[in-house]
């Protein structure tokens, strides 16, 4: 690999780990959102969505779904 290659590679990183981060704040709102709904007064499509929303959060690895509960956490933290 050369010089030029490496640095494209390494370019093409760092903007993945920005992304990711991005997705874990997202990820961790979500989080949130959903165990801090009650599904018992929001609309019929609403609770679907949370529904749906709770289940795919429930399905990620458990140091990712760490990760991205920091993530908002942190955003909370400086926003207050």
């Amino acid at each position: 690999m050369n010089k030029q290659e490496v640095e494209l590679l390494s370019k093409e990183i760092e903007m993945l780990m920005r992304e990711r981060a991005r997705l874990l704040s997202v990820v961790g709102a979500a989080a949130l959102l959903v165990a801090n709904a009650d599904a018992g007064e929001l609309p019929p499509e609403t609770a679907e969505a949370a529904e749906l929303l709770s289940r795919f959060v429930n399905e990620l690895p458990e140091e990712t779904l760490k990760d991205a509960l920091d993530a908002a956490n942190e955003f909370v933290a400086s926003n207050a």
